[in-house]
């Protein structure tokens, strides 16, 4: 006879309870878990290097002034709205298939800390946000010397 546990759910306050400073952690793991799951606009994250990062979003249809880019506390929002009348465009136009959404979207991105926005730009249908990692110097690691006394 063998034991078996099957782990059903995740009970956060519990395990929150034995630990100290990983407050932060665990509001954001409970912040992401909680979210419902939309793949509207699929995307893409890609590391470039330790430090160069890029997140790609296919917004096929949408032009320019439809989309908007912002960062605040560490919150990167991407927001798509279409500002054209698509009842009126869809109504010169008779669709045989219909496979290119048009809906309006919100997408939101967690960035860690010193990850700065440094460009974006949409080419071919696809938005690329360029994402770097800027350690201030008095952040970053360094070394002690260490005396030793004779």
């Amino acid at each position: 006879m063998t034991n078996q546990l099957t782990l059903r759910s995740l009970d956060i306050p519990s395990i929150h309870k034995f630990t100290v400073g990983f407050d932060n952690i665990f509001d954001e793991l409970q912040r992401v878990t909680s979210q419902t799951r939309d793949n509207y606009p699929p995307y893409n994250v890609i590391k470039h290097t330790d430090d160069q990062f890029s997140i790609e979003l296919a917004v096929a249809g949408f032009h320019d002034g439809d989309i908007d880019v912002e960062v605040e506390s560490n919150q990167l929002t991407i927001k798509g709205e279409q500002r054209q009348n698509l009842d009126d465009l869809l109504k010169e136009i008779e669709y045989l298939h219909r496979g290119i959404s048009a809906r309006n979207f919100v997408r939101t991105f967690t960035l860690a800390d010193h990850v700065e926005v440094t460009n974006a730009l949409v080419a071919n249908g696809i938005l690329t946000i360029s994402l770097e990692r800027k350690i201030p110097e008095e952040k970053k690691p360094k070394k002690i010397a260490i005396s030793f006394n004779k």
